[in-house]
């Protein structure tokens, strides 16, 4: 992903704004509307060790005759939560780094919001979709393009996801993390939980392995004592 991350930061225009944007949706597993909707102060961001995105909501484009303000734009709690919930999620001290600078470069909106248009509003999906493809083309082999990979921005929060599980995260943890029910992850993910799965009976099996030496070389020590006593 670093080499599609930089390729964004590298576009003139609205490129440098998103750098940070897409790598919430990696390293939070965030939906694009809750990282539009991120307020700086949701943001713990340390300057060492892990920080921690608690995250309250979404902003989505309904259309002015969906909206009950005539806006184009509108709040919305986190999904399949309570209205007043939030959803903490650590993030490793490398992102809490490029949060920080992005903040420090481009400041936050005097409504606290982190990401912003060139103009100051809302970054819109066709915006930043755009902007990604292109990172895509600039940097991705043609076997990579052909492939499909990261072929959405969406597609990092899957990344995200999967990494987290790659890393042997509890799937309980995933989800809470992700904002989704264990169900959902386990349906979304069966292909790859299995390969983890795997990974864990090999991890598990090594350890009954390395026990069962170790309990053998306990018990022959203490046979040898009881034999020099006698």
């Amino acid at each position: 992903m670093a080499r599609l991350f930089a390729a964004v930061a590298q576009q003139p225009g609205r490129g440098p704004h998103l750098e940070a944007f897409f790598g919430c949706m990696y390293h939070a597993a965030m939906r694009p509307a809750e990282v539009i909707h991120l307020r700086f102060d949701q943001c713990h961001l340390p300057e060492t060790g892990w920080g921690m995105l608690y995250l309250s909501g979404g902003v989505v484009t309904a259309g002015k005759e969906w909206t009950d303000s005539g806006a184009v734009h509108e709040i919305h709690s986190l999904k399949r939560r309570a209205a007043t919930a939030t959803r903490p999620v650590p993030i490793p001290p490398q992102f809490v780094r490029t949060l920080l600078a992005h903040i420090e470069r481009f400041g936050v909106t005097p409504d606290g919001r982190v990401f912003q248009n060139q103009a100051g509003n809302y970054v819109e999906p066709a915006a930043y979709g755009t902007t990604w493809a292109r990172a895509r083309k600039y940097v991705l082999t043609r076997t990579e393009l052909a492939s499909g990979l990261a072929k959405r921005p969406y597609d990092l929060r899957h990344a995200g996801i999967s990494f987290w599980l790659y890393s042997g995260v509890d799937p309980a943890e995933c989800a809470r993390r992700a904002g989704q029910s264990i169900e959902v992850l386990f349906r979304h993910y069966a292909k790859f939980l299995d390969g983890v799965r795997e990974q864990a009976n090999r991890l598990i099996e090594q350890s009954i392995q390395e026990w069962g030496r170790v309990s053998q070389g306990t018990a022959t020590v203490g046979l040898s004592r009881d034999l020099d006593r006698k």
